[in-house]
């Protein structure tokens, strides 16, 4: 496989706080790759870096194209979509709004009908919920729904914060199953950023462990879980 995203020396910070120390990784075209951590290791804001949502500064390339540089705006349209953590769903507006609001920068109404079409045929409740305010939506519904109105972009690449948060056991392995049913069916490479460890690497290829802004650990998803610091603080046994 053919890399489609490439990190090199990523510095990111908020304000006079420095959080990420010159990182270097990549991400294989089709491939799942995880980002581990603890709470306020960097993983989030490696999210919101390659999302242009912060200051950041060394190179990051989507196949060859250099988007260090580039805006949020800019960058969602070389086919990056980020689906935040906390579902970042409009809560006033219906569910089918939402996935309608996820195709902003497209002006082709019937490929857009379609691919509302195709978010329903994954996840079927939200088409139950189509007329229904986000914002009365379950945490699963939820997720959901920010999974489907990022597939609107027709990413790449999406970036996925935090997708198990707050979510009951029985939906994470839904939401889990069809996050890879569709990076299986539609080849839309993932950067998974996940506090669980042991689910992240069930779903990845490969896998990067982050401590206080720096990788320390990397690897096929097999190496890492073998990996005796990682299986003791990250796994529990």
């Amino acid at each position: 496989m053919s890399r489609l995203l490439d990190v090199k020396g990523l510095h990111a910070s908020y304000g006079l706080s420095n959080v990420l120390h010159g990182l270097d990784f990549s991400l294989e075209k089709g491939g799942v790759t995880a980002i581990l951590g603890a709470n306020g290791a960097g993983k989030t804001t490696t999210l919101r870096a390659i999302s242009g949502m912060i200051s950041r500064r060394g190179e990051i390339r989507i196949e060859d194209v250099d988007i260090s540089n580039m805006a949020t705006a800019d960058i969602t349209r070389q086919g990056i979509a980020h689906v935040p953590e906390g579902r970042g769903t409009f809560v006033r507006m219906s569910t089918e709004d939402n996935l309608n609001l996820g195709a902003y920068s497209r002006t082709d109404k019937a490929g857009i009908a379609e691919d509302i079409e195709r978010v329903y045929s994954y996840f079927p409740i939200l088409k139950q919920r189509r007329t229904q305010q986000a914002g009365t939506l379950s945490g699963g519904e939820a997720q959901m729904l920010a999974v489907g109105r990022a597939l609107m972009l027709r990413p790449r690449l999406l970036l996925l914060d935090e997708p198990s948060f707050g979510l009951a056991p029985l939906i994470v392995q839904e939401l889990f199953a069809i996050l890879k049913r569709i990076n299986a069916e539609e080849g839309v490479s993932m950067l998974l950023v996940e506090q669980n460890a042991a689910l992240a690497l069930e779903m990845a290829d490969n896998a990067y462990l982050l401590e206080t802004g720096n990788i320390v650990l990397s690897g096929t998803s097999s190496s890492i879980l073998e990996n005796e610091t990682v299986r003791r603080s990250y796994l529990g046994y």
